[in-house]
């Protein structure tokens, strides 16, 4: 059986505006990879209601896992919630349990659980909450889209928090040979290997070292025995 897919959308203007170096997307490919689950698109959205709608909707249709990140925070300009209700064609409120955990979180912080931050606990109906043990405000979970922080902290810790509920599927093993010819020299011969071993993925990623020209070639592939063929192949294939 094939692995099963997944998607993230990473929400927020300040990622699209350069002001924030998204990791999120980095990380969770590999933790997806090491439980057998296949990051297929990552898309990253505005602030804009119809945008996060949209892609939302799309990507939930088309694979069996999405991931969000960003705007679940206790500011005007967190409305990720509101969209996924609306995604969902569901109604969203303050929800007890989400309250209860904000509650007793600013409770021994000695701090008032004010409007703002009860924002935090507005989930959509029928979710399911995520654990954040790191600053309390939950995520959830709802149909097959997890929504998360986009505090990196915090999004490792719940995507922590969700993985064991996933299933997943073979772990993608990878192997690298690194080759000192131009990616120029190396397409021809590595398009042949690529096309006797279709079931794998081989990738060329190029550099420069020192003026010099290479590239780092990548297989991957479920099947260890396969990866291993096709790394003796490739080591024949360009032998320095």
């Amino acid at each position: 059986m094939p692995n099963p897919t997944a998607a993230m959308l990473v929400i927020g203007d300040e990622i699209l505006s350069g002001r924030t170096r998204d990791a999120n997307m980095h990380y969770l490919a590999g933790e997806f990879t090491k439980h057998g689950i296949d990051l297929k698109e990552a898309r990253v959205v505005s602030d804009a209601p119809d945008a996060i709608v949209a892609a939302l909707n799309a990507l939930r249709a088309a694979y069996d896992y999405v991931v969000t990140s960003g705007g679940i925070g206790p500011t005007h300009d967190d409305i990720t919630a509101d969209c996924v209700a609306r995604a969902f064609g569901v109604g969203i409120d303050v929800r007890d349990d989400a309250r209860a955990i904000l509650q007793a979180h600013y409770d021994r912080q000695g701090l008032e659980l004010n409007a703002a931050r009860l924002r935090m606990a507005r989930i959509p109906d029928g979710a399911a909450l995520i654990d954040n043990p790191v600053s309390a405000a939950p995520g959830f979970s709802i149909g097959n889209v997890h929504v998360m922080a986009g505090v990196p902290s915090v999004f490792q810790a719940m995507v922590a928090s969700v993985l064991p509920t996933l299933t997943g599927g073979a772990p993608l093993l990878s192997q690298t040979l690194r080759v000192m010819r131009g990616e120029g020299d190396i397409a021809g011969p590595l398009g042949a290997l690529a096309a006797d071993f279709p079931d794998l993925s081989i990738g060329s990623y190029p550099f420069q070292r020192d003026g010099i020209f290479g590239a780092n070639i990548v297989v991957r592939g479920a099947d260890g025995a396969r990866v291993d063929a096709a790394m003796t192949r490739l080591s024949g294939l360009f032998a320095e």
